[in-house]
């Protein structure tokens, strides 16, 4: 009998999210993420409650509103400068700009848009607005070995843990 994701079982699987309206892939893990159910959880809890009970192969759908994961558009985050006031190296579509708020908080902003005169940045998370779709594939459910229930995840090939923000459980 296959064994199915519950709490304390190690699950690796790929995934990736796709834009529902254009259907364009947005991002894609394509190593497995190991990990421990219930203990050492690396995606967010709405997407992890819908593997509870599936088995190796199967692949998951998950329609996701990103506005209830980031917040709706805030269009106070976008800004456009006279390009003579932005360094070369940020008058590209695409690149990070990262900001410091009055807090001396920083902040990550995207350049959207490049012409002749202007350079135009936006500070929403770019999944903002977006309806996507996550796809889940469920590569392996099986009992931890004791150095991976005792890392709470995957170990690599040094026998170190290698994910960040898990926490041990004995």
């Amino acid at each position: 009998m296959a064994m199915v994701i519950e709490d304390g079982k190690f699950v690796e699987l790929t995934y990736k999210v796709i834009d529902k309206k254009t259907k364009d892939v947005l991002s894609e893990v394509e190593f497995p993420l190991g990990y421990i159910h219930g203990i050492s959880e690396i995606l967010s809890p709405e997407v992890t409650a819908e593997l509870v009970g599936q088995v190796q192969g199967d692949v998951i759908e998950l329609p996701i509103n990103c506005d209830e994961i980031y917040g709706p558009r805030d269009e106070s985050l976008v800004f456009t400068d006279h390009i003579g006031n932005v360094p070369e190296e940020y008058r590209k579509v695409g690149t990070t700009v990262t900001m410091e708020n009055e807090q001396g908080e920083p902040k990550d902003f995207v350049v959207i848009r490049v012409d002749e005169k202007s350079v135009t940045v936006d500070g929403n998370n770019p999944m903002c607005g977006r309806a996507v779709i996550f796809i889940l594939q469920v590569i392996t459910v099986r009992e931890p070995t004791d150095e991976e229930a005792a890392a709470g995840g995957s170990i690599d090939a040094d026998g170190v843990l290698d994910m960040p923000n898990t926490r041990k459980i004995h």
